[in-house]
């Protein structure tokens, strides 16, 4: 937006406190332009710098903007449709829920699904403007899974792993994969690990019935991060605690985990975060095109899946969920105990890191974008702004 003068107009933000991973600031101002950060600092400690626009929001906490590296739809559409009506309606959606950016999420199909998926996304990842929360990559979950350890994954369409084949989805996608989710006992497994590594792309070790070796042999090829802890997982055993042992105890690996009180149980999700620490839990939904949907039956890819009363079911396993961060958020805070600051880095900073895009997502610092979550005092979104522009609130 310009002024009169043809210059960018500024726009500076106040509130009560400023929570960033990093650092807490009381009564910060935020000034804006072009949708970027020029300055921070408190009004206690500096006089507010001039603008043409401002934002008081008073009693309220700002934040860096959500980001959710697992979420497949929302609002009655799933991202593997890869229209611009889909991946605008579930990002105006997550917008009014603090997320700023995905990653848009896929599920096991047949190939020629996933792969025109792929390119649709693609197109959609690659548009210059989004109305709400942008897609930043694409997170491939399946079709490298274990059929022990599918969930609802179709099982006639698994595949074993292999350079090749991740290739086939690479050129697609145009890219555009950020995070795949791989079983790394499978065979060939390692080999695509480590060249999916090698070309940038991040590895989640997920819907595995991996033994200890092999989970440990999965993050010395490259994988940094595990899908939806506790979830799809081989049964943590005493004498080989297996891939579930191996997330617990590796204090260099992230781990997602759905905080919706459905998937995880509270006694876990303290477990969880004595395990993992401000440091590498990440808070996913994992939410399917029936978020923010009234009860009925819904699709989740190629799957149907019924939900009722919050919970989402295909042939009677758990398919998804119908989770916010918002709400994550929140609940992780009611089961831990932790406070707001080491919680909000669960879904802002911690996940920025593991995808290494800490310099664009996930943080509020002079010269990156002005993506902010407003929180009113009870920790409720009351307003996201999206490149400095009210996008929600």
């Amino acid at each position: 937006m310009h002024n009169k003068t043809g210059k960018f107009m500024r726009t500076l933000i106040h509130a009560a406190r400023l929570l960033t991973a990093q650092e807490s600031i009381v009564h910060p101002a935020i000034l804006i332009e072009d949708g970027r950060i020029l300055s921070i600092h408190s009004l206690d400690e500096a006089a507010a710098p001039q603008a043409e626009q401002y934002l008081d929001y008073k009693d309220a906490t700002l934040a860096p903007a959500f980001f959710d590296v697992h979420m497949h739809g929302a609002r009655g559409h799933d991202v593997m449709e890869g229209t611009r009506d889909a991946i605008d309606t579930v990002g105006l959606f997550l917008a009014q829920h603090g997320v700023g950016s995905y990653l848009a999420t896929t599920v096991t199909a047949p190939e020629e699904k996933i792969l025109a998926a792929l390119d649709g996304l693609a197109t959609q990842i690659e548009r210059a403007e989004h109305p709400g929360a942008r897609p930043v990559g694409i997170h491939l979950e399946g079709p490298f899974l274990s059929c022990d350890k599918r969930g609802v994954h179709p099982p006639e369409h698994l595949q074993a792993p292999s350079v090749e084949r991740f290739e086939r989805y690479w050129q697609a996608a145009r890219g555009q994969i950020e995070l795949v989710t791989v079983a790394p006992e499978l065979p060939g497994a390692l080999e695509m690990i480590a060249h999916a590594t090698r070309k940038g792309v991040h590895i989640s070790i997920g819907h595995s019935n991996a033994r200890t070796a092999e989970a440990l042999a999965g993050i010395d090829a490259g994988a940094v991060s595990a899908t939806h802890t506790f979830n799809a997982m081989r049964t943590l055993d005493h004498r080989d605690p297996g891939i579930l042992g191996v997330v617990l105890d590796r204090n260099d690996l992230f781990a997602e985990i759905i905080c919706d009180k459905i998937h995880v149980a509270p006694e876990m999700i303290r477990l969880f975060w004595k395990s993992k620490g401000t440091e590498h839990s990440i808070l996913v939904t994992d939410a399917m095109s029936a978020t923010g949907m009234p009860d009925g039956n819904y699709h989740l890819g190629p799957l149907t899946v019924t939900v009722a009363n919050g919970t989402c079911m295909s042939e009677g396993r758990l398919a998804g969920s119908v989770l916010t961060l918002d709400r994550a958020l929140l609940n992780f805070m009611e089961c831990t105990g932790c406070d707001l600051q080491s919680a909000l880095r669960c879904l802002t900073a911690n996940p920025a890191t593991m995808t290494g895009r800490e310099n664009t997502i996930g943080h509020l610092r002079v010269g990156m974008p002005a993506d902010i979550t407003v929180l009113n005092a009870d920790g409720a979104v009351q307003s996201v702004l999206l490149h400095g522009k009210t996008v929600h609130g």
